[in-house]
Parts: C-alpha cells; structure tokens; sequence
C-alpha cells in the first residue's frame, strides 16, 4: 500500500474538517466532573523489582466513574525533590506491561507513570489487569464498537476519562511538581494523548506518537486495516447504523 495518499505539501496543509457536537463541552465536562465526585487518593505499593536505578509503584486510581485502574509509577532511586512527571499511554491492545520495559523517562530524571488500558492487555506483550466493567450492545471483535450506540457507552468514553484520571492521580502524589506533568503514547496512545491533553489543564507537553482515533470518517475510507475496519465490518452487518455511530465517534 501506498505510504502516504497525499503529497507532502498536501499533508503539511491538511487540517480536517471536525464536525463537533453542539453540546460537546458540556457532555464532557459532566463525564469528568461525575468521576471526579466517584475518585479516591490513589494508592501505591512499594514493589521489589530488583532494578538499583528506579523505585517502582504499582498504582491503582480512580478512573471512569470511580473504577480502579492499574499503573505502574517508576521514580529515580532515591529521588527526594518534586519531580517532572510523564504520564504514558499504551498502544491497542496492549497492557502495562512490566516495569523493566519502560525505563527511559525515570533513567532521565522523571518520574513515569505508565497506565494500564481497561479491558486490554492480551494481544502483545506482557500483558495488563485493568478489567472493564461495563457491557456493551452488540459489537465487532475488538474495541472500537463496544457501546458504540450512545456516546455514553461509549468504550473510549471510560478510557479518556481514565486517562484525564491518571493526570489527576500523579498530580496528587508528593513527590510530583504537579506543575510539570506531560502525557505521551504511540498509535493508540498518542491518540488517548492528544484526548487527554485537550481535556486535562495545564499540562506543560502532549507528545503523541502516530496516533490513531483520529479523523474516523476519512480513517475508515483510507486503511483497509484494524482497528479502523472493526468500524466497517460493524457498518457492514448494521447497514442503518452509520448516523448514530458516526455521531457517537463525534464526541471522541
């Protein structure tokens, strides 16, 4: 397949035309407000990792509607100052993993928390334990349809709250200048973000690294591959659905 369908110039100037909901604030700010009133202090567990360089956490905070979420926190050994944070999200399918196989922002000097995706975890890896909860209507395998007939329901609903959540948590932590926190990720990461970064204040840096769940309308038309054809297998079967899913995907 083609690298890219546009010319550099083309991609240089592309800016999509987004078709924004008239009460997206709102459903937004009444999503994390509700998680906010659910939270908790997060809670950290010291863990023997056996790496000399890098104290490591196992993390549960708050996500979605209260619902505990798993990271893993890696902090310089020894490290007694407020620290720069960054907050990584994990690509599709793909869980937290084990603390030995994130070490580059601790060995620079930040502190890392690295968030477990709810209900992912189990296609590459080391795998994650974060569970999801929540049911869903009928869906493709995968997680791009899973509730995807209201915006309520919607999966990634729950994960860029949970994400927004995880700035929370860090923020609350000690250790951390809550002043100096950045969010990063790859594909599927680099998608929840850029979410995150648009829905959390203050952030010093959104580093995103080929996202994806962007654009869905023209991502559907331009790859014949997962994740964005779970979109057009669900389309295929429920062939009056595209309204209300293409609606659903607006708010995300």
């Amino acid at each position: 397949m083609p690298y890219f369908d546009l010319s550099a110039a083309e991609l240089e100037a592309y800016v999509p035309q987004i078709n924004e909901p008239t009460d997206f604030d709102a459903f937004w700010a009444i999503t994390l407000e509700e998680s906010r009133v659910a939270g908790w202090e997060p809670r950290l567990t010291p863990v023997d990792s056996a790496l000399r360089s890098v104290d490591v956490f196992d993390v549960s905070f708050a996500g979605f509607g209260g619902d505990p979420i798993k990271a893993w926190l890696l902090v310089p050994a020894g490290a007694t100052a407020p620290l720069p944070a960054v907050v990584e999200y994990i690509g599709y399918g793909g869980g937290r993993g084990l603390p030995s196989e994130r070490l580059a922002w601790s060995a620079a000097g930040y502190a890392h928390l690295i968030m477990d995706t709810r209900g992912q975890g189990s296609t590459w890896g080391t795998g994650g334990e974060t569970p999801d909860p929540h049911g869903t209507g009928a869906a493709t395998n995968g997680y791009m349809t899973r509730g995807i007939d209201d915006p309520a329901d919607y999966y990634y609903r729950r994960v860029f709250t949970d994400a927004v959540r995880a700035v929370d948590a860090i923020r609350m932590l000690p250790q951390i200048d809550a002043d100096r926190v950045a969010v990063t990720g790859g594909s599927q990461g680099g998608g929840i973000a850029l979410a995150a970064g648009a829905l959390s204040e203050g952030l010093v840096a959104v580093m995103p690294d080929v996202p994806f769940l962007c654009h869905f309308s023209r991502a559907v038309g331009l790859t014949d591959r997962d994740p964005y054809q779970e979109l057009v297998r669900y389309l295929s079967v429920h062939r009056d659905a595209r309204e209300h899913t293409f609606r659903t995907l607006s708010y995300f």
